[in-house]
């Protein structure tokens, strides 16, 4: 897969900024003035993103009342059924280029995550810049082969994934030729328990499909994230609302615009924090070293007199002899007179 990634105007890669994605899913609880509350404050708050979801209750399910149908799970929507949950929860089509249009006005990159054949198309006509393919969407294999086919980047969540299902999709992605995936480390439970996210399989994604990693996070806080980051996430999706209070399908995991805010600042306070590897100093650092450690008299010596544990100490600053040579110089004796705070030097040292 390529190490390299270009998503609208950002380059996704090893050397680059985490890619910060504003997940807005249901939260705009069906009024269009709200989305378009959460599109202004993702981009307040930091987000390079802003994603949508593109489906209806009929594309996405069956409106049936049979048990298989009812969510029983125990997740905050259990009590209702699939086709019940979705009709509540889905963007209306008809705001979706509305939406894309105020994004890109206010410099966001604007896409969406399809969820059957149909709203591939309807988000080609479109021309977003690259598609998210859902955890629940892996093994949708037809779903998948045919955004491959667009050659746009593909971000892949692997919240319910076995192995092979990863490697299937990215198979899949391979034999048509698109090599611009993206895998995003998830645990598909909302809101998530710590003790299931393991962070470490950011990295270990990395090396063992050899892409490009990050993380779909469903916790609450930031702390999964500011892990995440030191990891080597490169992609970090969050879901926004403008107020958990307000209610609605997603709100109870989704970050305020001030949380999500906090969490970006961190993360890019973190990346630069991160740094690179290297032994070479900084001017400040070289500057202190002066504070370091080094040999001194520590009492006043005449000479002839032998150096002992009591008159040689290795003490700061960082002007005497270095302290290797400590005990080298015990037992000989000092060429001259000295006072307590005289910096060893080998001036000081009678080598006859």
């Amino acid at each position: 897969m390529n190490k390299e990634i270009k998503i609208g105007n950002r380059i996704i890669g090893k050397d680059s900024p985490a890619f910060f994605i504003a997940e807005m899913s249901g939260n705009h609880n069906q009024d269009f003035d709200r989305a378009v509350e959460i599109i202004k404050a993702a981009k307040a708050a930091g987000a390079d993103a802003i994603k949508v979801q593109t489906y209806t209750a009929d594309t996405i399910t069956l409106d049936s009342e049979d048990d298989c149908f009812q969510v029983t799970q125990g997740t905050i929507w259990d009590g209702t059924t699939l086709h019940k949950l979705y009709q509540e929860a889905y963007t209306p089509w008809e705001w979706q280029p509305k939406l894309k249009e105020i994004a890109e006005e206010l410099g966001l990159i604007f896409f969406s995550s399809p969820f059957d054949l149909t709203s591939i198309d309807f988000l080609e006509e479109m021309d977003v810049p690259c598609y998210k393919v859902a955890s629940f969407e892996i093994a949708d294999i037809p779903f998948i082969r045919k955004i491959a086919r667009t050659g746009k980047p593909i971000i892949i969540s692997t919240g319910i994934a076995y192995m092979e299902d990863i490697e299937l999709a990215l198979r899949t992605c391979k034999e048509e030729g698109n090599e611009n995936v993206i895998l995003l480390k998830c645990s598909s439970a909302y809101p998530a328990p710590y003790e299931d996210i393991n962070l470490k399989m950011i990295p270990n994604m990395a090396e063992v499909f050899d892409c490009i990693t990050g993380l779909s996070d469903h916790t609450m806080g930031h702390a999964v994230v500011d892990g995440a980051v030191a990891l080597g996430a490169k992609v970090i999706e969050k879901h926004l609302c403008m107020s958990r209070a307000e209610g609605g399908v997603d709100s109870a995991f989704s970050m305020e615009p001030a949380e999500f805010k906090e969490m970006v600042d961190n993360a890019r306070m973190l990346e630069k924090a991160l740094g690179r590897v290297t032994y070479e100093l900084t001017e400040k650092q070289k500057t202190n070293r002066a504070f370091g450690r080094s040999l001194f008299v520590a009492k006043d010596m005449k000479a002839g007199d032998v150096f002992t544990p009591e008159n040689l100490r290795s003490v700061r600053p960082s002007v005497g002899l270095h302290t290797k040579y400590y005990e080298e110089l015990l037992g000989k004796r000092i060429s001259k007179d000295a006072k307590l705070g005289t910096p060893m030097s080998w001036e000081l040292v009678d080598f006859e």
